[in-house]
């Protein structure tokens, strides 16, 4: 069975509107991704060293990451040499093929780490403007949906109108946020918000962080602290600390997961405006050259818009127009 025939099967088998979701959050990437990439097979009829040059520098303009693009380009040359393939024109699936296996890292778990029998605390953190305040009311939204009793707690006391922020998302969503002045220490907003999740037997308590003080040590420092207040009133919590990455920045976002992936521990990512890039080959970068795995990732603008990261559909969200135009083909080879 082709690969392509096993990603719509597989496909097929999840809901339709996840499907859609992804295929409309990706319809940038794929124009500019796939458009250039048919241009080059157009261009080239044969698989030779000037081809593999300028997919390299495609792959590289929508910020797929240089290491991943020289292993990716080393793995291409590889298959078309086992397979003798010397039309452009059977490379395609071949590409997508090669980037599914990147994306689809083996036995990582891309789930949230979330309690049973007591409360999950979240921390959310990352700098000012990649998208988390609206990622934790959103967030806060899909917990209440499954019918968990959420909390907020307004630990960015520092930006100007963040307390506020989020709390136009708690009205909305129509939970709870915990909040002190602005200014105030973070720390023992965090130590507030504990004491009144345990008061109200909360299942989820979601914590908002400074994006920027005045330097990265001082940033870094305050979110250790936050993390021990955290860890000192709920034992192994935070059970996820999760970095909101702005995928509008590209290689920017790459830069910010190193840095706070070194100071703080990072469990997952969740990408943010993934639908307003052209440059989506940013998960692919992420996702082969840290280790640490996309939990979830932003869609739209739409409340339930934050959906899990799932590598088959953005595979497929990616691929849709070349995956449904070489199904027609085999189908009709067969029949």
């Amino acid at each position: 069975m082709s690969f392509f025939k096993k990603l719509k099967e597989k496909i097929t088998g999840q809901t339709e509107s996840v499907t859609e979701k992804f295929k409309t959050g990706l319809e940038k990437t794929r124009d500019s991704f796939v458009g250039k990439m048919n241009e080059l097979v157009a261009r080239y009829r044969k698989v030779d060293e000037d081809f593999f040059e300028e997919l390299e520098e495609l792959l590289i303009s929508s910020d797929v990451g240089v290491a991943t693009v020289m292993e990716l380009i080393d793995d291409l040359k590889d298959e078309v040499r086992l397979r003798n393939i010397k039309d452009t024109s059977e490379i395609q699936p071949v590409i997508s093929e090669k980037l599914a296996e990147l994306l689809q890292k083996e036995e990582e778990d891309t789930s949230l780490n979330i309690q049973e029998d007591t409360m999950t605390v979240i921390l959310f953190v990352g700098v000012n403007g990649v998208g988390k305040t609206t990622t934790i009311g959103k967030m806060a939204h899909m917990f209440k949906e499954q019918g968990k009793s959420v909390l907020l707690a307004a630990g960015d006391t520092f930006r100007a109108g963040a307390i506020e922020q989020l709390e136009v998302w708690g009205e909305r969503v129509g939970v709870d946020v915990i909040k002190q002045q602005a200014g105030s220490d973070p720390a023992a907003v965090m130590f507030d918000a504990v004491q009144a999740a345990k008061s109200r037997n909360a299942d989820i308590l979601l914590c908002d962080t400074a994006g920027r003080l005045q330097n990265k040590v001082n940033l870094m420092k305050e979110l250790e602290k936050v993390k021990r207040v955290i860890e000192r009133e709920v034992p192994n919590a935070p059970h996820e600390v999760l970095l909101v990455l702005d995928a509008t920045t590209g290689q920017n976002a790459m830069s910010q997961a190193k840095q706070f992936s070194e100071t703080t521990d990072v469990s997952g990512i969740v990408l943010t405006k993934l639908d307003g890039t052209a440059k989506g080959g940013i998960v692919l970068a992420i996702r082969h050259e840290l280790d640490i795995p996309v939990k979830y990732v932003g869609l739209g603008e739409k409340m339930d818009d934050l959906q899990p990261f799932d590598a088959e559909q953005f595979v497929y969200g990616l691929f849709k127009d070349v995956l449904e135009e070489k199904l027609e083909e085999e189908e009709e080879a067969n029949s």
